[in-house]
């Protein structure tokens, strides 16, 4: 998808059309999410300071993210994906792979049903998406980079749509292209890459593996090798589990008081708590992140007996680690993670589960109601204690 949170508030916001049009936060620590084309045009990109933003565009428009309404247009576009192919995997909330070898008879060509998709998801939900046809996964991210709208010298200007890559034009799709642009190659790996003198894929299918594997180690060394040759065997995996459910936040000035962090964390708890169980996974390990004042950022890790989508469990581990933390320099950002995902229908059972001899609360069936409610009148109208303020705001 295009500049996709910005262009879905646009569709709400149709009297900003053609302005420049962030979302993100607007206070000091405000990180821009999305930026339209026409605030690219400044050089305004994603995780780019608000206080930047505003420096290079005055007069840009900042809006607030709205993630629940972007998963719920995320899901309708993928439904549209998933009327041309069943062989749909999501990347995030605006980018998916589709295998569309199989759907020939019923809709043309793969470039054909490019454009089709392309022209759907426009006329349904008014926004546009790029799209890069090629024979593997790999191939068609970079097609589908080639696609967007681009910045010039004269503004924002439109992107063909659709890049096709052919089977034999692999090479000479590649062969221009930065090195920068290949799966794995962050600013270390660039670094060492230009000490070669590789500068463009070209360069880099041009060396010997052995030559990558004693530069970059055997297994970076090998996959790169690969991939500047275009070799990608990965399917399309519809069914491919989320590794991971987390959630974080840069608060607008430092905390230092126990209750505010517990407060903040009791929102997370229930956030990522709350996608867990909405995606029937359960989690065995619960990671706290904690960034400090001075930009210190620390992790701490708590692997269960068992899986678990309880919000109560997860609130207990992350409270023992947030207070076993030193927190007198001023926490800027909290985040918490949960991973070791497996399907949350078979989660080990603990023995008062089993016996039905606990002492405590079912929260299990609490936890049911509550996303019931909150599934009815939305995400405000329940939540832990733990996750409501002191001061009864």
């Amino acid at each position: 998808m295009d500049a996709f949170f910005a262009a879905v508030e646009l569709v709400r916001r149709p009297d900003l059309r053609g302005r420049p049009v962030v979302v993100g936060g607007t206070g000091e620590r405000g990180v821009v999410a999305a930026a339209s084309y026409e605030a690219r045009v400044f050089g305004i990109r994603s995780a780019m300071s608000t206080a930047r933003a505003l420096q290079l565009c005055p007069y840009t428009v900042f809006l607030p993210a709205d993630h629940a309404h972007y998963g719920e247009v995320s899901g309708r576009v993928m439904d549209i994906f998933r009327r041309f192919t069943p062989l749909v995997e999501p990347l995030s909330l605006d980018e998916a792979f589709l295998d569309v070898g199989g759907v020939g008879r019923i809709h043309g060509a793969p470039e054909d049903v490019a454009s089709e998709i392309r022209s759907t998801v426009e006329k349904e939900e008014q926004l546009t998406c790029s799209v890069g046809v090629a024979p593997n996964k790999f191939l068609a991210k970079l097609a589908s980079e080639q696609a967007k709208p681009r910045i010039g010298g004269k503004g924002a200007e439109p992107g063909t749509g659709v890049c096709v890559v052919k089977a034999d034009g692999v090479d000479a799709f590649l062969g221009p292209l930065p090195v920068g642009l290949v799966w794995g190659v962050g600013p270390r790996t660039l670094e060492r890459l230009h000490r070669l003198g590789v500068s463009s894929v070209g360069d880099l299918a041009g060396l010997p593996e052995g030559a990558l594997v004693a530069a970059l180690g055997a297994s970076a060394g090998r996959q790169l090798w690969r991939l500047a040759r275009g070799i990608d065997d990965r399917p399309v995996d519809p069914n491919q589990a989320a590794k991971s459910i987390s959630h974080e936040e840069t608060f607008s000035r430092d905390l230092f008081r126990p209750d505010d962090l517990r407060h903040e964390l009791g929102r997370m708890v229930d956030a990522v708590t709350g996608r867990a169980r909405e995606s029937g996974v359960a989690a065995r390990t619960i990671t706290l992140k904690v960034r400090f004042a001075d930009f210190t950022t620390i992790t701490r890790s708590s692997t269960l007996g068992g899986a678990t989508d309880s919000g109560a469990e997860v609130a207990e581990v992350a409270a023992d680690m947030l207070e076993q933390l030193d927190l007198s320099p001023g926490v800027r950002l909290l985040g918490l993670s949960l991973t070791g995902l497996q399907d949350g229908a078979y989660r080990q059972l603990r023995l008062d589960d089993a016996t039905g001899s606990g002492s405590g609360p079912d929260w299990g069936r609490a936890e049911g109601v509550i996303d019931r409610i909150r599934l009815r009148f939305g995400d405000s109208a329940i939540g832990r204690a733990a996750a409501r303020r002191t001061d009864g705001i």
